[in-house]
């Protein structure tokens, strides 16, 4: 009788992981049908649609419905296939569900009201769920082999991803006080997404790939990489608010976080040429090629910090929005989303199939195509010279995108 109620159990599990990865494969593609709906409504009219309430529903889903959902799953599946003893399944099944419905009540509530009671409400439930989450988890991943190198990067992920919601959380007392000010609105929204971006979701795929890199044969943790990244997070955050006039001493921080992280990068670079052999062996080729070009964007990503050390390079960027905006695709989309499709490929959470991979691979030249014409638009910006039909040219990379992830949810046909 207790044979057959674990094997109703481990089926229940498998349904539920095929389950949320197609979940979050699908909230991806309704996070591109919003970008091409805001790519359109911007080269032309389209009226019955709030833009700015638009870009609010599609940014708070991009993080819960789609990075943050799928993480929570895999750190679920992490602990579930490495723990020494039992640990509560239904826990962490109610919390991905409750991170659901909270992502998709603010879709719905940000589209229709912008910032306002429902929105508020969702919000403050997907963060207190992302509070509990990281709780149960940093308790339950004590169960774990002690000398797994994953662990140090899931905690502090998610202390990351907590930190960050102190951002929110002025950002919501500045509202009720009704003392908005410029300076303050945007120093708490960079504050969220800095330990969004360079916290929760850098550390987190960072924990999933020496996962992977653990089982290889001749692996060698390198401390210094975590040890570097982890200080540089809270002093980097201040590169995102360079245009303050911040005293001297303040200013030698930020410096000090480019100098660890461009440490921590070459030391990272060093553990995966040392692992090249067994990498090329099991890994495919497509997974490789996906791979490779979210390590190129993470490269860029360093690099851009480190040259907004100078204040008039950072003044400039921060004040072209389609620069900023190519910088956090370039996170969001280049490093985040495409290493996790190429995690959920090399794990069979997507199979292996030539659906998928042309699918991915029009994805990526979709991300990277997009990142090129953003860069176009802010530079040529700085000397005021006009291109024509950028914003349509846009319009059309954003379908590309978006037409690819549809591909890639045909491909479930074939599981």
């Amino acid at each position: 009788m207790k044979k057959l109620k674990s094997k109703t159990e481990n089926c229940i599990i498998n349904m539920n992981n095929n389950l949320w990865i197609k979940i979050g494969i699908i909230n991806l593609v309704v996070v591109a049908c919003i970008g091409v709906l805001m790519r359109y409504k911007i080269g032309f009219e389209f009226p019955y649609f709030d833009q700015k309430y638009l870009l609010h529903g599609h940014s708070h889903f991009a993080f819960s419905g789609w990075v943050t959902h799928i993480l929570f799953v895999l750190l679920f599946f992490f602990l579930k296939e490495n723990r020494l003893h039992p640990i509560s399944v239904n826990r962490y099944t109610y919390l991905i569900y409750a991170n659901l419905i909270s992502a998709y009540g603010m879709l719905i509530s940000f589209i229709i009201q912008g910032y306002g009671m429902v929105s508020i409400t969702f919000s403050t439930l997907s963060i207190l769920v992302g509070y509990l989450f990281a709780w149960y988890y940093i308790k339950d991943i004590k169960l774990v082999q002690k000398n797994h190198p994953s662990i140090k990067w899931f905690k502090a992920a998610l202390v990351f991803n907590v930190l960050s919601s102190f951002g929110t959380f002025y950002l919501a007392y500045m509202m009720a006080t009704k003392n908005m000010q410029q300076h303050s609105y945007l120093g708490s929204v960079y504050f969220y997404l800095h330990f969004q971006y360079s916290g929760w979701f850098f550390f987190a795929i960072m924990g999933l790939l020496m996962e992977k890199l653990y089982v290889m044969p001749g692996f060698k943790n390198d401390n210094t990489i975590f040890n570097c990244f982890l200080i540089a997070c809270i002093p980097a955050y201040l590169l995102s608010v360079l245009w303050l006039k911040l005293p001297w001493y303040l200013f030698v921080l930020p410096i000090i976080s480019v100098v660890l992280q461009l440490y921590g990068l070459y030391s990272f670079l060093i553990l995966l040429r040392n692992q090249m052999d067994n990498i090329k062996s099991k890994w495919l080729k497509e997974i490789r090629f996906i791979f490779s070009l979210a390590l190129m964007a993470l490269i860029i990503k360093l690099f851009l910090q480190a040259a907004s050390i100078f204040p008039e390079i950072s003044k400039l960027a921060f004040g072209f929005r389609s620069i900023v905006i190519a910088y956090l695709h370039l996170v969001l989309l280049g490093i985040t989303t495409l290493f996790l499709l190429g995690y959920l490929l090399l794990c069979g959470y997507i199979k292996q199939v030539k659906i998928s991979f042309i699918a991915l691979i029009l994805f990526c030249v979709g991300v990277f195509t997009n990142e090129l014409v953003l860069m176009v638009q802010g530079l040529t910006s700085f000397v005021y010279i006009l291109i024509p039909y950028l914003n349509q040219i846009l319009l059309g990379v954003s379908v590309f995108m978006l037409g690819s992830l549809i591909l890639l949810l045909f491909s479930y046909k074939k599981i």
